[in-house]
């Protein structure tokens, strides 16, 4: 830990002595380890203009540097000038023709280029002559054949992957995912056990069994499997912090802590490992210490959307609403397609009083997130609320028509046309919503304080059951 700080320590005062040189308008001279680490800093915090800047310096300096030359094209890929970086990724191979990583930058970017077939063709050129690097071309590969649907491709190419590398993260979990996707998760268990008959003491086969388990919401066996991997290498990070989020899974939150703590302690922090510790106090209430770790998490990660969304969560549990929501739009600002975070700084906005900014953001999670029929029932009960009983008719409509057959719209139609004055009307869709789940259909006594009317209702109720005996 004392090492990391003093590396962290040495980084900034490089980059201060480097923007110092920037702002004197003066020379001077870095070495390329010291450029590489100036470059990382930028773009670690998406600051490419800057890191573009910085490369170009360092290529004046180091003109037949591939690693330059690569972390250059990089940028601007993600400067989004694709064409540019393929034309300096082609200086750079012509002189290292068989630089496997020129390789793998051509074929990202033709991958975000969007032209994945290109970005295989490229992949598999490098496979003629790379060695120990096989296992990444074919996990690029499968990646690319991901990206054009093509999972049988995807999943040929993720197994030899494996083949190659048995602890390669990236070709396991994709693979699963992919056999996910296609239906095959369960039947490809065999396969994976297989690791574990041809060697019973790799921790890398006890790993990934832990992963399919895990994928397959078998959370007690994964965890069973990630025992067996630390019992072989109580070193191995993933297998402890996977286990803790199985544990999350079984809501042994107190246990996923540890599993937690204990990763920090093999691999120091990280904002992933942060940010789970900070759901495992939440999910124990203890909302204060959720807090700490999901700004701890955001210390080190300032664009972790999802640490920033937990702090919010952290806040709104304690109703400090104006502190919530500054978190929510925040989180929105760094991912504007994430339908919980819309929904969350809705219900925020609601609870401050804010309501035309409470229906824009539930109107923005029901197209992100159509099939939450909680978007549905929150929306249109502020409309009802408001008195604008027509428009909360209107947007339970849109709601079932997205999510048939949910006995709770019904319910709460039930209650809109009710105080609406459409008697006939409530009455077809109670006794839809009677059919669909008759226990459901207390709610309406919430709506309906007044004994004279919960009467009433109890007297239909009453009769639909008499005529409808189970």
């Amino acid at each position: 830990m004392a090492h990391e700080f003093r590396k962290r320590e040495e980084e900034e005062e490089l980059i201060k002595r480097y923007e110092e040189t920037l702002r004197k308008n003066s020379s001077d001279f870095y070495d390329i380890d010291n450029y590489e680490i100036i470059i990382d800093h930028y773009m670690a915090r998406s600051k490419f203009k800057k890191a573009l800047a910085a490369v170009n310096t360092a290529i004046d300096q180091f003109p037949f540097s591939t690693d330059l030359l690569s972390v250059k094209a990089q940028i601007l890929s993600h400067l989004k000038q694709y064409d540019e970086a393929l034309i300096l990724l082609e200086t750079a191979k012509n002189l290292h023709p068989n630089d496997v990583e020129v390789y793998l930058t051509i074929g990202s970017v033709y991958s975000l280029k969007g032209a994945h077939k290109e970005a295989i063709a490229v992949y598999v050129e490098a496979l003629s002559f790379a060695d120990e690097t096989q296992d990444e071309l074919y996990y690029n590969i499968g990646l690319s054949y991901q990206s054009l649907e093509d999972y049988e491709n995807a999943i040929a190419s993720y197994k030899k992957s494996i083949d190659l590398n048995i602890s390669h993260e990236g070709s396991l979990y994709e693979l699963a995912f992919c056999l996910d996707i296609i239906g095959q998760l369960e039947n490809s268990l065999a396969y994976y056990k297989k690791f574990i008959d041809e060697d019973p003491f790799s921790a890398a086969a006890w790993y990934n069994l832990g992963i399919v388990c895990n994928k397959l919401e078998r959370f007690e066996e994964a965890v069973d499997a990630y025992e067996f991997a630390l019992a072989i290498d109580e070193t191995f990070a993933s297998a402890r912090f996977n286990m803790g989020n199985s544990m999350m899974n079984l809501e042994k939150y107190n246990e996923a802590l540890e599993e937690f703590k204990k990763t920090i302690e093999i691999e120091g922090p990280s904002p992933e490992v942060y940010c789970c510790i900070g759901a495992a106090y939440e999910n124990l209430e203890q909302y204060d210490l959720g807090l700490k770790y999901f700004q701890k998490s955001t210390k080190l990660d300032p664009l972790y959307d999802e640490a920033i969304f937990g702090a919010g969560n952290c806040l709104e549990k304690q109703e400090k609403w104006y502190q919530a929501l500054h978190f929510f739009n925040k989180a929105i600002k760094l991912n504007n397609d994430n339908p919980e975070y819309w929904k969350a700084a809705a219900h925020a906005e609601y609870k401050i009083g804010n309501i035309i900014s409470s229906l824009s953001a539930y109107e923005e999670s029901s197209h992100l997130d159509p099939e939450d029929k909680e978007i549905w029932l929150n929306w249109s009960f502020i409309y009802f609320e408001q008195g604008e009983h027509a428009k909360a008719i209107e947007v339970l409509l849109q709601g079932i028509e997205e999510i048939p057959n949910e006995a709770d719209f019904l319910y709460r139609m039930t209650a809109y046309l009710i105080e609406s004055g459409k008697f006939k009307e409530a009455l077809n869709y109670l006794e839809e919503a009677l059919t669909l789940n008759f226990e459901g259909h207390s709610v309406l006594f919430e709506f309906f304080p007044k004994p004279e009317t919960q009467k009433a209702l109890f007297k239909i109720i009453d009769q639909y059951r008499k005529e409808n005996p189970k």
